[in-house]
């Protein structure tokens, strides 16, 4: 009976059934559907071996037989009509275990010679880790979608081009006086108002170039209750990309700092009128909320409100004995006396952010500190008029924003470590069936996630560093080895050619994963900031009990007014050539606090237009 079913299947059918490998194929013969054959890759997607042969589908796969596909099957067999599933979920035996797994399948008529159905064509593509990488996305940006939403601070994601408005929490709706009805709406017709100031213009830069947007005490017009209002934000636009990097939408968070910013320009409006009459000063000053004093030239308190006694506590040991050092945080104190050093030598306004103590309480409170000398005729400092800000809330909102930063790069790190195994599975798959095309496009994909991979990396670092939990592992290790093992994994990547000048300096003591990130990160730099070069030179040396290590470049070099910058959180040498430079701006500093968190000291020599040397020290000292 088998022989007369072989015998009367067109032969056609059979080739252009077996000319689709390697997708796995199968043909079932009759109402019982028989297991006629099975290509190999059929038997590895049903956990089966050749022993199911010739046997009916169902005591084949017993598994299947509560399933849809026995009753798909006789649908296609008795009308004749082929189908097709898309990503239908199937639970099958693998090696002694059921579990779910998904295809894209077809289900096709076989007729004999005469044009009766004798049975059903399969042609199988499993798309399991397909559906599973869907799923994990999904779930992921769901619980991202979910952060945003319930940040304490306004917050909206705009999509495309044409800057759809995605999401938007209640603070950010607040911010804008709208409701849930600008969802899904294009920014520019939510917001009409917004036509002829900045804002559109930078988000379609954003979104261009794929550079983050940072600004402080922006001004922006906004129809609040009806009525055309001003209103100034400290904000930022970040693109977010997808898996392939490409940008897709842009997310914006926003910190409303009006009051803030309207309470220093009337401190600023009102500076010459203060001169004129100490009396209203103190009268106005009284009336603000912020601290407001005078202090002489040598730093004592001259003049302080009733606001400098609410935050404070007694003021009268102040008077005239103290100035504003003496209540300003120990790890603050010296950064705030070279801003003031600078300023008085300059004769220039400063401003810092810094933590001040209640003296009553013992408890520290982040304020905004911003001074301007009043010079006499000779133009020397009669006094320093200045004010001190209450930002604490705001230094919460930027501490919630690195945990929301640190949340989200985690989660993040999930899915990515899925889709570098998929992209690694799919090109291996490739290769193997001979497709060097778009397995070369796989392996780039790959090198994209790990790009990717790296700026959460960083952003994680970050995050760590800011709120204090960054470990360093200490041990001791041979320094030379070390420099020779990051060198020769530099050298692969790149065409210059990467020089080590050492003199052996031998075993230190210190966290080796994380020198060696700040040694990666020297030479990786070097090389993205001399295109136009050849060579990098890395050196180290002993000198006086330290093991001093150096990258030294050819390249653009830094203005010197930038050097001080270079170490700071997302700060980037800017370059006629700067957007052929990427990354975050989080490298340097990262190095810096592990340096420094080692013991040792880092800084910068630089010629402008001739290249840079980056530099640290550490201490030789194993105890």
């Amino acid at each position: 009976m088998e022989k007369q079913y072989y015998e009367k299947i067109n032969p056609e059918a059979l080739i252009n059934l077996f000319s689709q490998t390697p997708v796995a194929l199968a043909l079932l013969i009759g109402s019982e559907f028989i297991i006629e054959t099975a290509n190999t890759q059929m038997l590895e997607i049903w956990g089966k071996d050749k022993s199911v042969l010739g046997l009916p589908l169902v005591e084949g796969l017993p598994e299947i037989k509560d399933q849809a596909f026995p009753e798909i099957l006789r649908g296609v067999f008795e009308t004749g009509k082929p189908f097709r599933g898309y990503k239908v979920s199937c639970f099958l035996e693998r090696k002694g275990e059921l579990g779910e797994f998904f295809f894209d399948f077809v289900y096709s008529p076989v007729y004999d010679n005469d044009d009766a159905i004798i049975g059903v064509s399969v042609v199988a593509t499993e798309v399991t880790a397909h559906v599973v990488s869907e799923r994990e996305l999904a779930e992921s940006e769901f619980r991202f979608k979910e952060l945003l939403l319930n940040a304490d601070y306004a917050t909206a994601i705009y999509r495309g081009e044409d800057m759809v408005i995605e999401l938007a929490n209640e603070k950010m709706l607040q911010t804008w006086g709208k409701d849930q009805s600008v969802i899904g709406k294009r920014l520019g017709e939510a917001l009409p108002e917004l036509e002829g100031q900045p804002f559109m213009d930078i988000l379609k830069k954003v979104y261009t170039t794929g550079i983050s947007h940072q600004s402080s005490e922006a001004r922006a017009d906004l129809i609040v209750d009806g009525v055309l209002q001003t209103f100034y934000f400290n904000y930022s636009y970040k693109p977010i990309r997808n898996a392939k990097g490409e940008i897709y939408a842009i997310l914006n968070m926003a910190v409303d700092i009006t009051e803030m910013v309207k309470f220093r320009q009337i401190l600023i409006e009102n500076t010459q009128m203060l001169k004129r009459s100490e009396a209203k000063y103190k009268n106005l000053s009284e009336a603000m909320p912020q601290i407001v004093w005078t202090m002489c030239p040598d730093g004592k308190f001259t003049y302080f409100n009733e606001r400098f006694c609410e935050y404070i506590g007694n003021a009268n040991d102040f008077k005239k004995n103290n100035g504003l050092v003496s209540i300003v945080h120990k790890d603050d104190l010296p950064k705030l006396k070279l801003v003031w050093k600078k300023a008085m030598l300059a004769k220039s306004d400063f401003e810092m952010e810094h933590r001040i103590m209640n003296q009553q309480s013992g408890e520290f409170f982040w304020v905004l500190t911003r001074s301007v000398p009043d010079l006499d005729d000779d133009g020397k400092i009669k006094q320093w008029i200045g004010s001190s800000t209450d930002i604490n809330e705001f230094k919460k909102l930027q501490a919630q924003k690195d945990t929301f930063l640190g949340m989200a790069s985690h989660e993040l790190k999930t899915p990515l470590t899925s889709i570098k195994l998929y992209a690694q599975m799919l090109e291996r798959s490739l290769k193997k069936a001979g497709d060097e095309k778009n397995a070369n496009f796989a392996r780039k994909m790959d090198e994209q996630v790990i790009k990717l991979t790296s700026l959460i990396n960083d952003l994680l670092d970050v995050t760590r560093i800011n709120s204090g939990k960054i470990q360093l592992e200490k041990s001791s290790f041979d320094f030379s080895q070390l420099v020779k093992e990051v060198v020769a994994e530099q050298q692969l990547a790149t065409k210059h050619t990467i020089i080590i000048e050492s003199n052996n300096p031998g075993i230190i003591f210190a966290d080796q994963n994380r020198i060696s990130q700040v040694m990666n990160n020297f030479i990786s730099n070097a090389i993205k900031y001399s295109p136009e070069a050849s060579e990098v030179i890395v050196s180290s040396e002993i000198s006086e009990n330290r093991v001093k290590f150096s990258v030294k470049d050819f390249g653009i070099g830094i203005p010197v007014e930038k050097r001080e910058k270079i170490f700071e959180q997302y700060y980037r040498v800017t370059h006629d050539s700067e957007h052929t430079f990427t990354g975050l701006g989080l490298g340097l500093y990262i190095s810096s606090e592990i340096i420094k968190r080692s013991g040792g000291k880092i800084w910068v020599e630089s010629e402008l237009g001739k290249g840079s040397t980056f530099c640290f020290y550490l201490p030789m000292d194993v105890n």
